[in-house]
């Protein structure tokens, strides 16, 4: 494991206050405003992150939270995807950035050069991906990871196919066409659930942020919520919180121990227990099992990360990111469709800005 540093930071919320004009530390800029909300009160400083859909339900109750906590504070997210959050980091464009994977090398030299040293990824939360489905006669949808694979490539075309049937033994499946949807552009989400496909349902393909396999391509995750929502026979991927908020059905899947489960924060966490951190010099990441088997784990899971840079970052963003990695910002993830990090993750996450459990 790597040798890690302890950064202190004793009086930032003093600093952020009379901080005044425009300063500039590792590369972002951040300023003091005399800006009002609809209630008047003032806004002394306020960032912009950008990235992940997965995470915006979480990243909307953190910010809710934590302007109630600082009410001259006020952080911005825009939920555009993985991809895009990245680039908008790389170009300085936003304080952090939001993705569901860690970046490859090209894009990591660019960001260690927009903060002047190392950018890192800090694991905050576990989204589970639900498979989400309308046929309004199959409350109980089960899915093994092949038949899904067989679906997503445009192979199986018919509800009623001998591959959906032999997952549903005594359940009557509609004479009607599987309609496929999935994310359009570069998503994170897209880039999870391909890897699981790759690893238990033979994908055809290379785990990638574009989709390749069939289907109708949909902007964004509330997109794909509300075609499955309104088009009968469809099915599609999205994180969690969206399938649920929006009471949609979701398919149990197959996991690696033969068994098929059903999706919740608790099946979630269960899944993670067989990952592995590793603790590299652009922080933690975590290398997931997606051929886990242990009893009760929901297999199609990721980590998403908030990529910052490292050192003397703005102290915004460390504040912000401090209470999300803390136990007040874990502590509610559940009730938005979100497992917390295991205890070890967090250990790391905090360690790299400055604080301990």
């Amino acid at each position: 494991m790597a040798n890690l540093k302890r950064v202190a930071w004793p009086g930032l919320l003093v600093a952020l206050v009379v901080t005044a004009g425009v300063v500039t530390l590792c590369g972002i800029g951040f300023f003091t405003s005399g800006e009002k909300t609809r209630d008047g009160s003032r806004i002394v400083r306020s960032i912009t992150g950008s990235g992940s859909t997965a995470q915006k339900g979480a990243m909307d109750a953190w910010r809710a939270e934590f302007r109630r906590m600082h009410p001259d504070f006020r952080v911005d997210y825009r939920a555009d995807g993985s991809g895009a959050g990245i680039r908008d980091f790389i170009a300085g464009a936003t304080a952090f950035a939001g993705s569901d994977v860690v970046m490859p090398p090209e894009e990591q030299g660019r960001a260690d050069r927009r903060c002047g040293g190392r950018a890192l990824h800090l694991p905050m939360v576990i989204g589970p991906v639900a498979v989400a489905y309308n046929l309004p006669s199959v409350p109980d949808l089960r899915l093994s990871p092949g038949t899904l694979t067989g679906i997503f490539s445009g192979r199986i075309t018919r509800w009623d196919a001998k591959e959906i049937a032999a997952d549903n033994p005594g359940v009557r499946l509609p004479d009607a066409r599987v309609r496929p949807v999935h994310r359009a552009g570069e998503s994170g989400t897209t880039h999870n659930f391909t890897a699981f496909l790759r690893a238990m349902g033979r994908w055809p393909h290379e785990p990638s942020m574009v989709w390749r396999g069939a289907g109708r391509a949909i902007g964004g995750s509330d997109g794909i919520v509300q075609v499955v929502q309104y088009s009968e026979g469809s099915i599609g991927y999205v994180e969690y919180g969206y399938a649920s908020n929006a009471r949609l059905r979701i398919a149990k899947i197959r996991n690696a121990s033969g068994r098929f489960v059903e999706l919740s924060p608790e099946s979630a966490t269960r899944a993670m227990e067989g990952a592995r951190v590793v603790d590299g010099e652009h922080g933690p990441t975590v290398r997931f099992d997606y051929r886990t088997r242990i009893p009760g784990a929901y297999p199609i899971v990721m980590i998403t990360y908030e990529i910052a840079c490292e050192g003397e970052a703005d102290p915004l963003v460390r504040t912000f990111l401090s209470y999300t990695a803390g136990d007040a910002g874990q502590s509610y993830l559940a009730l938005y469709g979100y497992a917390p990090l295991p205890h070890d993750i967090l250990a790391s996450v905090r360690t790299r800005l400055g604080f301990s459990s």
